[in-house]
């Protein structure tokens, strides 16, 4: 469908650019990746869900170099994204969705215990009980910040919540996305990967 938009409506390229990304880079294509995040222009990006959490332009720069083991390209765009990220969190401290995003920023730099620190802030400041849509998001980020860390632990412990609560989290996603790539092959991660096959009961 994405290239049947691209040879017929390339007009509405931007409009689509957010899932055109998360396809290739499910595909774990570089070149399209690339090209879906030019399309993108400067618009910030999910992670393929309905949440608030968006990442910059930069973050998704380092996402694609490190998928193509380019860690001094990666290196530099994280640096770049947290740059970007941070001056968000400090006009609004106290905003969960943007605190995710500079955990996973902060947890692609190697910063750890900043990132498990920024991650544990946003789901206190914003639990699944106090808000419906961005509650369990903050659940499934620090889920993926642990991930990134090398915390499995942690990691299948919030997936455990997130693939329970209305997330947003598929199992497309949790199969597909590189964004989980550090968790396959526990038998844990693979479980709950096909736990959210099931439908979640909403409560």
């Amino acid at each position: 469908m994405i290239d049947s938009i691209r040879a017929t409506n390339a007009a509405e390229m931007s409009s689509i650019a957010d899932m055109w990304l998360l396809c290739a880079l499910a595909e774990r294509d570089a070149a399209g990746a690339k090209n879906a995040l030019i399309a993108s222009a400067e618009n910030p990006l999910n992670l393929g869900s309905n949440d608030n959490v968006r990442f910059n332009r930069p973050f998704f720069e380092g996402v694609i170099a490190r998928m193509t083991k380019d860690e001094e390209k990666a290196r530099s765009a994280f640096t770049a994204a947290r740059s970007e990220q941070e001056k968000i969190v400090q006009a609004q401290s106290n905003y969960a969705p943007a605190l995710c995003a500079l955990g996973l920023i902060d947890a692609a730099l190697g910063r750890k215990e900043e990132a498990l620190g920024e991650g544990r802030r946003a789901v206190e400041l914003l639990p699944p009980e106090k808000d419906a849509l961005d509650g369990p998001a903050t659940v499934k980020y620090l889920a993926m910040i642990a991930a990134w860390v090398g915390d499995k632990d942690l990691a299948c412990e919030q997936l455990a919540t997130a693939v329970r609560t209305p997330s947003g989290l598929t199992y497309g996603q949790l199969k597909l996305l590189p964004f989980w790539d550090q968790l396959r092959g526990d038998p844990r991660f693979e479980k709950l990967a096909e736990e959210a096959k099931q439908p979640v009961a909403v409560k």
